[in-house]
């Protein structure tokens, strides 16, 4: 299993598996992860999954495509890591992937 770790904005860590070919949002759900609400389901349409990318891991998630850019323009306080967890895919290369959660979503 590939392993991914959810820092939420109060500091709490929670660390899940993650089945490869997932997404990080549909973890997170699946683990009841808190602050990410993905009120879309995943479909790249609102920006309520949004997550601040651990920057040893940026070259392994890749950058956001353009639709993704878009949604971000919705997001809470997006930083130069931000992305949107239904847009990262749980593959063997992001094992071990660290997130964090912004105070509030979209």
């Amino acid at each position: 299993m590939i392993k991914i770790t959810f820092i939420d904005s109060h500091g709490e860590k929670r660390t899940v598996d993650a089945e490869e070919g997932s997404t990080v949002m549909e973890t997170a759900i699946r683990n009841s992860i808190p602050e990410i609400t993905a009120e879309c389901g995943g479909a790249c349409a609102c920006a309520t999954c949004h997550v601040y990318v651990a920057e040893d891991y940026l070259d392994r998630t890749g950058k956001p495509e353009a639709k993704e850019e878009d949604m971000l323009d919705f997001a809470y306080a997006v930083q130069s890591n931000s992305r949107l967890s239904c847009q990262i895919k749980a593959t063997p290369a992001i094992d071990g992937l660290v997130v964090t959660t912004p105070p509030r979503q979209g």
